[in-house]
């Protein structure tokens, strides 16, 4: 606590120049008593600091002496205001810490990484959730992750959706959190393997008195990224082959997704004389693919499988007669 104390102390002389021993108590929430103690201590430590006696005095440092951030490059600096996402944050409950973390590390960046910083925050902006939806509601984020940082086990009661929609009672380990565009996940362990858990769907979170041992090597980032792998795969029951028009093969991305187009582009054959081709897409279920393939209007055909085809046919067919 102390140590904090005296970078800030030294950080705000650094950034305002001269300050009274009452300011400085008032800023780092001591007393001037306290105040003395520390600038004898950063003195000690060779800190060029001294005090200018008066109406006017305070402690001050000498001319030119600044401290910085070991090994950090204006380019890195202004990196770093590009990671500050306030809305996560504050969702965690960081919200106050991170603001006095930026504040802190602009007091530190010398004069002209700190105007480069000022641009970078003028011109970018961070948005996490995605187009069309509501932000979810995560009101038990906090208390997992106070759980997750203490290392302690934690009682779920949890809304599952498949094999069919059940609460469930889980005794997890939590081992970490994920932002995944917009939406908040808890990577924990239960009995088996780390799974995870989306933390809207929380319904109860209850900490335990017992603490864990983390999984020796476990990886985050490595379990996430594997964990998206797998379940996109999975999520494909089958495929679909598909005729696109000039415009619709544009289109892919847009309506199907990345992972659709690649398949498709991958799988593309030949363009006929009509400059239409044939291409193959996953199939996750017969709503779920129409509904994505109807987006493209006219600028594509089903060809296979055939319980699709009708599917399509059936829906444009109760479409249509909806406009006659």
């Amino acid at each position: 606590m102390r140590a904090s104390r005296l970078v800030s102390l030294l950080l705000l002389l650094q950034n305002r120049g001269r300050m009274s021993a009452t300011r400085l108590a008032a800023e780092l929430g001591v007393t001037p008593r306290t105040v003395y103690r520390d600038v004898e201590a950063l003195a000690a430590a060779g800190v060029p600091i001294y005090a200018e006696h008066g109406p006017d005095g305070g402690y001050e440092l000498i001319d030119g002496y600044r401290t910085r951030l070991t090994g950090l490059t204006a380019d890195e600096a202004e990196s770093l205001f590009l990671t500050g996402m306030q809305g996560p944050a504050a969702e965690l409950g960081l919200g106050a810490q991170v603001a006095a973390a930026e504040l802190k590390l602009m007091a530190a960046l010398p004069t002209p990484y700190r105007d480069a910083s000022i641009r970078i925050r003028e011109r970018f902006h961070l948005d996490a959730p995605g187009w069309y939806r509501e932000p979810d509601t995560v009101p038990h984020l906090v208390a997992a992750a106070e759980a997750l940082w203490q290392d302690r086990r934690i009682e779920i009661r949890y809304r599952r959706w498949s094999p069919e929609p059940a609460e469930v009672t889980r005794r997890l380990r939590p081992l970490g959190l994920v932002l995944k565009a917009g939406v908040w996940y808890l990577v924990a362990q239960g009995k088996g393997d780390p799974r995870t858990y989306r933390v809207a769907s929380i319904k109860s979170l209850k900490p335990l008195p017992d603490t864990f041992a983390r999984p020796p090597g476990f990886d985050l980032a490595e379990f996430w990224r594997t964990h998206v792998d797998r379940y996109e795969r999975a999520d494909a029951a089958g495929e679909a082959v598909v005729r696109l028009s000039p415009a619709g093969l544009a289109a892919l991305p847009e309506v199907l997704g990345p992972r659709a187009t690649r398949q498709a582009r991958a799988t593309l054959r030949e363009p006929g004389p009509d400059g239409w081709c044939e291409a193959t897409v996953p199939l996750e279920n017969l709503p779920h693919a129409a509904a994505g393939l109807l987006r493209l209007g006219p600028e594509a055909r089903v060809v296979a499988p055939p319980e699709l085809v009708a599917h399509m046919a059936a829906t444009i067919a109760e479409m249509a007669a909806l406009y006659t």
